[in-house]
């Protein structure tokens, strides 16, 4: 029954060629202290993650494998959020607020490319501290350059086909009903909802691709995570023990905080209830999550500290 219903549909098919981002809804007041509050947020993100990018370049003793993968994870940030804010800052000043299909369905790539390749990287940077608490003295020798670099290819890579899959299943939809998106960026679940045919498989993919990347690398994570804590028990002084906990603490933070919202968003079902809820995990995500990792991971860092101070002095 649905399938002939999908097909008179597409019979009087006109496809859209741009969409219409709903955005938040706000109006007046509350609008413009929202496109200060982001545009501050984005300003942070860019100086905070660049700040990691060039530090290190001018101080060779923060060429060590957890600064290869801080370098990779600003990396991501920077252009994570790049995706989303700087379309969203300009709908706030916008009467149209469109987006044309293909940027679109770039926003829905890139948005899953990055973000999912942030994931797989956590899982990467949890083995890099558990080697760093288990194996000190052999850290540098395990962690080599090859090990690093190949952990960080896997990780995009991964990343790259994971978004691939649902940029390519939602671009090949059929879009001739309403063109509103009910979100400030083009997400594949909001986009699902406007399409004239038979989503069923796209949601199946949603739930399960992502779910199972989602899963596997937060398991694999924990798992790391339960052996550190093995060595801490046996750490004997407090100081070593809280040490040992700094070089943890970040990465924990910011694996809970991006995880948990990943799983709220993608592993319920979709209704009209829970785009407001999407739009708030998306933020995180988007705004908050970006700003918030390099001061979570280094800018608490003394190493980076003094770096930061020895490169302003030259200056």
């Amino acid at each position: 029954m649905n399938s002939r219903i999908y097909a008179m549909t597409l019979d009087n098919c006109t496809s859209v060629t741009d969409f219409v981002l709903a955005g938040f809804e706000v109006q007046g007041d509350l609008q413009a202290i929202l496109y200060l509050i982001f545009l501050v947020m984005y300003m942070i993100a860019l100086a905070a993650n660049l700040s990691i990018i060039i530090i290190p370049v001018f101080n060779p003793t923060l060429h060590t494998p957890m600064y290869f993968f801080l370098y990779n994870l600003a990396f991501l940030d920077i252009f994570y959020t790049s995706v989303v804010v700087p379309k969203m800052l300009t709908n706030f000043v916008s009467q149209k607020k469109m987006i044309s299909f293909c940027g679109c369905m770039l926003q829905v790539h890139f948005f899953h490319f990055l973000g999912s390749t942030e994931a797989v990287l956590f899982s990467a940077m949890s083995y890099d501290r558990y080697v760093a608490i288990a194996n000190p003295l052999r850290y540098s020798t395990i962690m080599s350059y090859n090990l690093c670099f190949a952990l960080a290819s896997c990780s995009w890579v991964i990343g790259f086909l994971h978004a691939s899959i649902h940029s390519v299943m939602t671009a090949r939809l059929p879009f001739c009903g309403s063109k509103i998106v009910k979100h400030f960026f083009c997400d594949v679940k909001p986009l699902l909802n406007l399409a004239s045919a038979d989503v069923s498989l796209n949601f199946k993919l949603l739930v399960r691709v992502t779910g199972t990347l989602t899963i596997t690398t937060l398991m694999i994570t924990i798992l790391f995570y339960v052996l550190i804590s093995k060595f801490l028990i046996k750490i004997k002084t407090s100081q070593g023990r809280q040490r040992a906990l700094s070089t943890c603490s970040g990465h924990f933070t910011v694996v809970t905080l991006q995880y948990g919202t990943a799983i709220f968003t993608y592993m319920r079902p979709s209704s009209e209830d829970s785009f407001a809820q999407d739009r708030f995990a998306a933020i995180m995500f988007s705004v908050m999550t970006p700003a918030l990792n390099p001061i979570i991971y280094t800018l608490r860092n003394k190493d980076m500290i003094n770096a930061l101070k020895k490169l302003f002095k030259k200056s």
